[in-house]
């Protein structure tokens, strides 16, 4: 069985995507993290368009990357001069890399009408620019830009576009949907026609347009194309590119097909968080295969059939790609889910005894008031230790006062809370301000416990939400008293896992 090639273009088509900046730290370290799964080939980026990939091809050398290689791209040379004398070609061999990919035109309209030379100089300057950079000692990979529309349109000319690639020496010749508009049959059609006079080793590129391109790059392998390209999350330009999250699990679970090593899939959720951070997104929690709702069970049906056999209703096992499985609390939750997250806090229930029953009756009726536990398991752990007499009050709440004071326009409201607590049998009263009430409301009340309590120092408050390892969730027709029972459960949960660890 031939070996599918992963080629990773996240630090260069990547990039291009609205809202993603890479600093050139973080595409170094992306490289090497993309070496660390095994990934082929590592399109760097383009360094004839800026310095920050100039400063890339030089400083990529300085890591030991042992698995992937990297891949400097540019386009062919202008109509006008040689490939010698082309800044955009010198810029591929000042890269210094033994991988290069050069884009050209397939599409008739583009070199007309785009680069407003003829059909005769495209042809010329594809052929040319492949023979300069394989006399060069360079291996080559011919981007076939808008291949698809190209052959739809004029298929005799798309085709001379690719036989000159072919003649000039090209490695590799990629197929590009560049604008993401064609369908699987459309795929499937076009590359039978081209594997009948294209002999050389194929690559699929896809954009996600029409939201195909994993489906165009799967057809495109079980029509025996060897290359698939995309990025990590699907990042790119418009609607991105094939996402390389989607592609690599579905050729090794779904098509058996050997890529990268079995065991780097295992990091494969890993590498789209940590793409995800450096590119300051948040990650798509829907997103197939390591989305953290990808493996999530909400439905108490459902909840009750994975316990028996979780290929029921999962596709594949979900640690298979760094993932883990989900159980949901909110109002369609039957006693399964009840005891599935029971187990995932180790807390024993008895499942034919009648406290899951009204753990289960209070949560819909805490749903029905407006809570959601989803994305709130803290909460819902309390609520379980609450039932069965395994929680305590750390502190009791004898008042609080929360003042906004705003004197201009055009300054910024102030926010002050005062606080009263219980802590065993010492009274607590404190105050502190805040850049807005909830915050200084969790000031107020951290200012008090912590000096009981030390631990809550590691605990931090950003957006209106407790981030460490939880959620909680308050409801209150007041936001401000919302928040307080939100604040209340993020330290009763934080100082119950410390009294568990015997911290306390």
């Amino acid at each position: 069985m031939k070996k599918i090639y992963i080629y990773d273009t996240t630090l260069r088509d990547g990039s291009q995507s609205e809202d993603i900046s890479f600093s050139l730290d973080d595409k170094l370290r992306i490289a090497e993290k993309l070496n660390e799964m095994g990934i082929h080939y590592i399109e760097g980026g383009w360094p004839g368009s800026n310095p920050k990939d100039i400063a890339f091809f030089k400083e990529v050398k300085k890591l030991n990357l042992k698995n992937s290689r990297i891949v400097a791209f540019g386009s062919t040379c202008r109509a006008d001069t040689t490939p010698d004398k082309d800044a955009n070609i010198q810029a591929l061999l000042d890269a210094d890399t033994k991988f290069v990919t050069v884009v050209g035109k397939s599409w008739h309209i583009h070199p007309l009408v785009a680069m407003g030379i003829s059909l005769e100089d495209n042809i010329r300057i594809i052929k040319e620019s492949i023979q300069y950079l394989k006399k060069k000692g360079l291996t080559v990979f011919f981007d076939a830009e808008h291949l698809f529309d190209g052959f739809i349109e004029n298929p005799s000319y798309c085709m001379e576009t690719l036989h000159a690639a072919v003649e000039g020496g090209a490695d590799w010749i990629v197929l590009c949907d560049t604008n993401g508009g064609a369908l699987p049959f459309d795929i499937e059609r076009i590359i039978k026609k081209i594997k009948r006079e294209i002999k050389k080793p194929l690559g699929i590129h896809a954009h996600n347009d029409s939201e195909t391109a994993v489906a165009n790059s799967l057809i495109s392998v079980k029509l025996g194309i060897r290359m698939v390209q995309g990025t990590i999350n699907g990042y790119g330009e418009r609607c991105g590119n094939a996402n390389l999250c989607s592609l690599i699990p579905a050729l090794k679970f779904k098509m058996k097909m050997p890529s990268i090593p079995e065991e780097n899939i295992k990091k494969l959720k890993e590498v789209s968080r940590f793409v995800d951070e450096l590119a300051n997104l948040s990650p798509d929690k829907h997103q197939p295969y390591v989305g953290d709702s990808a493996f999530a069970h909400k439905g108490g049906i459902h909840v009750s059939a994975i316990r028996r056999e979780p290929r029921s209703y999962e596709h594949i096992p979900p640690e298979s790609v760094g993932n883990r499985r989900r159980i949901l609390i909110s109002d369609l939750s039957g006693q399964s889910n009840v005891l599935s997250k029971a187990e995932e806090f180790n807390i024993k229930i008895d499942p034919s005894g009648k406290i899951a029953k009204k753990i289960l009756k209070e949560l819909k009726e805490l749903e029905n008031k407006g809570y959601q536990f989803e994305a709130a398991e803290g909460s819902f752990e309390i609520l379980i230790k609450k039932e069965l007499g395994l929680h305590k009050n750390f502190f009791e709440l004898i008042g609080f006062k929360v003042i906004v004071d705003k004197n201009k326009d055009s300054e910024a409201s102030k926010a002050e809370a005062t606080i009263m607590v219980k802590v065993k049998d010492k009274i607590e009263h404190t105050a502190a301000l805040g850049n807005g009430p909830v915050n200084a409301l969790d000031n107020a009340l951290r200012k008090a416990l912590e000096k009981f309590y030390p631990q809550l120092k590691e605990v931090t408050l950003t957006d209106y939400k407790v981030r460490v390892l939880w959620g909680t969730i308050g409801v209150s027709e007041n936001i401000i008293e919302a928040s307080w029972q939100a604040l209340v459960d993020s330290i009763d949960y934080k100082l119950l896992k410390e009294e568990e660890k015997g911290n306390l």
